[in-house]
């Protein structure tokens, strides 16, 4: 590993990449603190502390949130408007006929991407002020100066976008899955010295199986993640100037996790909802919706049974639906037929989409199940070690490990390109 590693920044090229990124790393720290007025910081960090929904977007800012800085947003109107041009790119017909046109497609999508990441960012800095104010952590401000807060938020998110396509274009890996991961990184020295604190002869078996999750997690996380079902697709004899050519054979790799963590973003958008609704309700004067309001709050107290449940059937919901929308078994057995492919045993055409359709929904369920378990470990690792202080969700750690595994495969490529240059000179 250490010499892989040495090969890497032996590489002039590589190196560079790196340096550039530990550049944009420093800039992205540097803004997550730099504070806006207006707010108890000491009030927001023990709210953030107790309650897992604002630690799980403090987590993707890096801590921005926590301060409350200029970049506090982080990345999630960017990572939403990705997701929703990623769904109306599988059914608007001009969106999916851009996605084919290469390049220019792409860049053209970003830009939609960035376009529409503008009102998206000003509705959640909205909301986010309005919530915290409910909390009384963020004191009530004038007309002037909320919409000065607004867009002062929406301003640091755009930052960052600018930041991710730097570093997408000189770094190493893509730019805004890199600056999730610095964020996410960022938050371990601060949580894993709040556990410190609680170690004492009473807890330390706690401790040791806490350390054993955290291993047999990032073990699961990479097998999960490199888990393939490889179909095996074998091409007819062919026949080109005049020569028959022989029969290839390959095979379509199925991955049993295809949605990442997208349906865990999508499950805490979702139950974020009653949180906000539960928040408005309880200022109004009426008995019946304050009583509702409580009750909204009491079914989604994130240490609560219904609530971590709810959100394990989203999780595993959302997997299979936006499995769903990216892969589409008629489209691809199409492709397969249309090129002279079939799967040995299985007749082209309608057999071979219900046979891709049928091993995509048993792989699916394995994938659904284990990122299910990773949103809701935060609350599995309380209850077994008794430490509140563990806020590290399946989710960041799936991040980072995923993160880490695409840039080490894109500095490998770039290595092995460079020998291949060498051996042509």
């Amino acid at each position: 590993m250490f010499d892989e590693f040495f090969k890497f920044l032996r590489l002039r090229e590589l190196r560079q990449k790196i340096l550039f990124t530990l550049l944009i790393f420093l800039f992205f720290r540097v803004s997550a603190h730099v504070p806006l007025p207006g707010v108890d910081v000491t009030a927001l960090r023990q709210l953030f502390s107790r309650n897992a929904f604002f630690g799980l977007f403090d987590l993707f800012s890096g801590g921005a949130l926590q301060n409350f800085s200029v970049v506090a947003l982080g990345l999630n109107p960017y990572i939403n408007a990705s997701i929703i041009l990623q769904l109306l790119t599988m059914v608007v017909p001009s969106l999916e006929a851009l996605s084919k046109e290469g390049e220019y497609g792409r860049e053209k999508i970003n830009q939609y991407t960035r376009l529409l990441t503008v009102p998206l960012g000003l509705f959640q800095a909205y909301a986010t002020y309005f919530l915290l104010n409910r909390q009384g952590v963020v004191s009530t401000l004038t007309p002037v100066k909320l919409i000065a807060l607004v867009l002062a938020l929406t301003a640091g998110t755009i930052f960052l976008v600018w930041l991710g396509e730097l570093l997408t274009e000189k770094g190493v890996g893509n730019g805004i899955s890199m600056l999730i991961f610095a964020g996410i990184v960022s938050s371990y020295p601060r949580v894993f010295g709040q556990i410190l604190q609680t170690i004492n002869p009473e807890n330390f078996s706690n401790i040791i199986v806490l350390s054993v999750l955290a291993v047999l997690l990032v073990a699961g996380i990479v097998f999960v993640s490199e888990a393939v079902r490889e179909v095996p697709v074998q091409y007819a004899r062919r026949v080109r100037g005049g020569q028959g050519l022989g029969s290839s054979e390959t095979h379509l790799p199925l991955r049993v996790n295809s949605a990442g963590v997208i349906p865990i973003i999508f499950a805490v958008s979702l139950t974020l909802v009653p949180s906000f609704l539960s928040q408005y309700l309880k200022n109004i004067p009426n008995p019946k919706v304050v009583e509702a309001a409580n009750f909204l709050s009491k079914v989604f107290d994130s240490n609560s049974l219904t609530y971590n449940l709810i959100y394990f059937a989203l999780v595993v919901g959302f997997t299979y639906f936006y499995t769903a929308v990216t892969f589409n078994p008629e489209k691809v057995a199409e492709d397969i037929k249309k090129y002279g492919g079939f799967i040995p045993g299985i007749r082209p055409g309608r057999s071979t989409a219900e046979y891709l359709n049928n091993i995509l929904t048993r792989i699916t369920l394995a994938g659904a199940l284990f990122l299910g378990l990773m949103a809701i470990l935060p609350s599995i690792g309380q209850n077994l070690t008794q430490i509140q202080t563990v806020t590290l969700g399946g989710t960041g750690i799936l991040i980072v490990v995923s993160v880490v595994i695409e840039a080490i495969k894109q500095s490998q490529s770039l290595t092995l390109m460079s020998d291949y240059e060498a051996l042509l000179k």
